[in-house]
């Protein structure tokens, strides 16, 4: 990068240092923040960091939506996801262009904070539980939002969020204690990838503490995250994070001590008080007043900002930026439609399957699709506007003559004496009133079972979702649960003699009837609550248990709703299914044994139940725009599954270390370490067809420190299908100084076989990679030792075992650099 050129011959870095000699101190000072103001005179235009590109363009109105990224996860294929990138990418080009001053080039993903503990209220935003394959699917997804131009950006990605940041109970003021181990090994590669690669050009810091130092401040972010790239890098705060040192972190007294000190440690540019700079201005031009930051420091943060900003064109005519001409239509095009359905197909994991899928052809079968998400797309915090949805019941819909859908949820009605609830039935709804002694449709509520207790209540009248607004009177007027403050959402408490209290939980308040009628959450406490009778108006469960007693077939679609109960800002404290979509699936279940449980969920679930009294499970994340149509190929046999596992599904929470714990060497933590029996491994994932292993070879059986071998094996597909399979290399050090994984992934390769057709896959494996963090010398270390190689279908159905002897010495290069997944012949 250093070494580039621009069109006039000459180095960018010294066009980058002829900008930073022309601009004044109060200018280069006004580019330290989110919201960079323009600068006439020098042809700056105005520029803003931060378009969040997750799994397509958020907050800016309809785009492709791709699955999330949990989901791009599942799919274990890297090709596949600098695809979306690149779709995604082209998206912002094109929104740019039409609006260059509210979509910025800089983009915010992807997120490569390994999937820890499946708890993380985030866990939807990371790609996988281990290290290195999340490294390298965030190298393919970066890449592809970057462009394949030698230096030229299609935008720039940043990578989210530095470091050992899994929890979000408390973020902002809880430590994440990574031991030296802990973090060379598992909280660094992830990061160092996407960089060594510049595929990424930006870091954005976390929220949390790490070892006690607010990440803002972090000596790492120079020792470690700049070590790695091969050109300047930008670092951005999260939002209102720098704030935080002197608020709630209480790190240091007070704001100007805390911006002097995170534009020191090095954070280039300010996520703080939205558009408006004036704080930060302020707080900048008093810490050099004091002296606690020079010029210098300016300039150097300013020069990441201008670097990135002449990558991506600014510096040059459009005619000259190959990324500049992008045509408005291909913001949801038909070939990013065709790839988010791809997407959503491969990354679609069949859990288990006892022979009831796929379901057989024809029109004439009968099915039964129920459950709250039949019928229903949900999207996260960081999705974009869905141009269209293609629900499970719109996907089936198409194969069948005769789908029957119900969403399996209670009906209810809330009476306090002989009066009834009554809500408004316009699109707008109303406040919510006691009102009447007939329970009419107008006073008819569906409850949705999110978990934790969680409630959403929707109104029959008119389809909306009950809310406490701002003043804390109960309107029927969302469309769901949603925003940065959820208050859609309620618990039931036990009130005297069989009623129920309604607490709603973003005010914590309890609801109380007012001598005006009208409902509000205003109760501090549960004493001064109003007691509601409720009537049961139809039994969610036993209406979808009927409709599949008449069915051939029953597909429950069961999952979370990405904004209850995990996400950001609050943990999971369990893995538990919902208690009531948990007895919907009991209900349909004895009313037709062939059902197939369809899961659609943010992270894992404890479904054990499932899996031992269902014939067919699969899981997915939240599919995007074409879901319905992906699951209806996977479940009529149109695709093979085709995806896998990027995390462990335990079996209970209790499984699980403490949330805080962030030592998984210690806590046994990760499939890397974790000695229980899991529900479903990483990397599992059934096929319809049967693959069989044999012939593994090793190029050699030993090697010396900074050696490699290529490990090579057969597979064949045994069965009468077309099938994928994705083909998994691990190895375990049999003796060691330390602590070593009981597995680890080292390579993987998909392969494509016809029935009866056999191939040799190869799968590259360096020394350097056995390598790991030596404390006392500060540096990766390979060991003399015998190590296992294990190849198989997940990190526990292993079908073929090797040995390797390895010579001991340093590892030359950094560990877990990434490799070509592997190649087949």
């Amino acid at each position: 990068m250093n070494d580039s050129t621009d069109r006039a011959g000459d180095p960018l870095g010294a066009r980058v240092e002829d900008l930073l000699l022309r601009l004044t101190l109060t200018e280069k000072i006004g580019l330290l923040h989110q919201h960079q103001a323009p600068v006439p005179r020098l042809g700056l235009r105005s520029f803003r960091t931060g378009t969040e590109a997750l799994h397509g363009v958020a907050w800016l109105g309809p785009a492709t939506v791709f699955p999330q990224a949990v989901g791009l996860g599942s799919t274990w294929n890297p090709e596949l996801l600098r695809a979306v990138g690149a779709a995604v990418g082209t998206e912002v080009r094109a929104m740019h262009h039409a609006d260059p001053e509210r979509v910025g080039l800089n983009v915010w993903a992807p997120v490569v904070n390994p999937l820890r503990d499946p708890r993380w209220g985030r866990n939807e935003e990371g790609f996988a539980e281990d290290p290195w394959l999340t490294g390298k699917l965030g190298t393919a997804y970066a890449g592809g939002l970057r462009g394949d131009h030698p230096w030229r950006l299609r935008t720039a990605p940043t990578l989210k969020h530095f470091l050992g940041y899994n929890n979000e109970t408390r973020r902002d003021t809880t430590s994440s204690n990574l031991p030296p181990r802990v973090l060379h090994e598992y909280e660094l590669p992830a990061f160092r990838a996407p960089l060594a690669a510049d595929a990424a050009v930006a870091v954005m810091a976390s929220y949390n503490l790490v070892n006690g130092v607010p990440a803002h401040l972090s000596a790492l972010i120079g020792a470690e995250l700049r070590g790695y790239a091969p050109g300047p890098l930008l670092v951005v705060g999260d939002a209102g994070a720098v704030t935080n040192i002197a608020g709630s972190q209480a790190y240091l007294p007070d704001h100007v001590q805390g911006f002097a000190a995170a534009l020191r440690a090095g954070i280039d540019n300010f996520t703080e008080n939205d558009a408006d700079s004036t704080p930060t201005v302020e707080r900048l031009t008093e810490a050099l007043r004091r002296g606690l930051v020079t010029e210098s420091d300016v300039d150097q943060a300013v020069r990441r900002i201008l670097t990135v900003r002449a990558r991506l064109g600014e510096l040059d005519p459009p005619e000259e930026d190959p990324y500049a001409d992008v045509p408005p239509d291909v913001v949801n095009c038909p070939a990013h439609r065709r790839l988010a359905r791809e997407a959503a197909r491969q990354s679609i994991v069949l859990l288990r399957n006892d022979g009831l899928l796929p379901l057989p052809p024809g029109p004439g079968l009968r099915v039964a699709v129920l459950g709250p998400l039949a019928d229903t797309l949900h999207t996260d915090w960081y999705s974009g506007t869905l141009p269209y949805a293609v629900t499970a019941r719109d996907g089936l819909a198409g194969r069948y003559a005769t789908v029957d859908t119900h969403e399996g949820v209670d009906r209810i009605a809330l009476r306090v004496g002989d009066r009834y609830v009554h809500c408004a039935a316009a699109p707008d709804g109303a406040a919510l009133a006691l009102t009447g002694t007939a329970a009419t449709a107008e006073g008819h509520f569906d409850l949705f079972d999110w978990g934790a207790d969680l409630l959403a209540v929707r109104a029959v009248a008119n389809g909306r979702h009950v809310r406490a607004d701002e003043q804390g009177t109960l309107v029927n007027d969302r469309p769901g649960p949603g925003e940065w403050v959820v208050r859609e959402t309620f618990r039931t408490r036990p009130g005297p003699a069989g009623t129920v209290l309604l607490h709603h939980v973003a005010s914590d308040r309890y609801v109380t009837v007012g001598p005006d009628d009208l409902l509000r959450a205003d109760a501090v406490d549960a004493a001064a609550a109003t007691a509601f009778r409720v009537e049961l108006v139809a039994d969610g469960p036993a209406g979808a248990a009927a409709l599949a007693a008449a069915a051939d077939v029953a597909v429950v679609v069961l999952g979370n709703h990405p904004m209850v109960n995990g996400r950001e800002t609050e943990d999971r404290v369990d893995l538990a299914l919902p208690a009531g979509q948990q007895r919907l699936l009991a209900a349909v279940h004895a009313a037709n044994p062939r059902t197939v449980l369809v899961l659609s969920s943010s992270y894992p679930y404890a479904v054990g139940w499932a899996d031992e009294h269902l014939p067919a499970v699969l899981w997915s994340a939240h599919g995007g725009q074409e879901y319905g149509t992906a699951l209806a190929d996977v479940l009529c046999g149109d695709a093979d599954p085709a995806g896998r596992l990027p995390q462990t599904w335990y079996r209970d929470a209790a499984d699980l270390p403490d949330l805080l714990d962030y030592d998984v060497i210690e806590a046994d933590a990760t499939y890397l370490y974790h000695r229980g029996d899991p529900l479903y491994p990483f990397g599992h994932g059934l096929s319809y067809t049967r693959f069989d292993y044999a012939d593994l070879r090793l190029s050699a059986a030993s090697v010396t420190a900074d050696g490699e071998v290529v490990v090579s094996v057969t597979v064949t597909n045994g069965g009468d299908r077309p099938g994928e399979d994705v083909v998994q290399l691990y190895t375990r050090q049999r003796r060691s100084r330390v602590k070593q994984p009981l597995r680890q992934l080292r390579a993987f390769a998909r392969v494509a076989l016809a029935p009866g057709e056999r191939r040799e896959v190869a799968l590259r494996l360096r020394a350097a990679d056995l390598a790991y963090w030596d404390e006392t010398e500060g540096r990766y270390v390979v060991e003399e030792a015998r190590h296992s190689v294990l190849v198989g279908r997940s990190a526990t159905d292993i079908r073929l075992v090797g040995l390797l002897t390895v010579a001991a010495g340093p590892a030359r290069r950094p560990a877990r650099e990434p490799l070509d997944a592997g190649v087949t012949r």
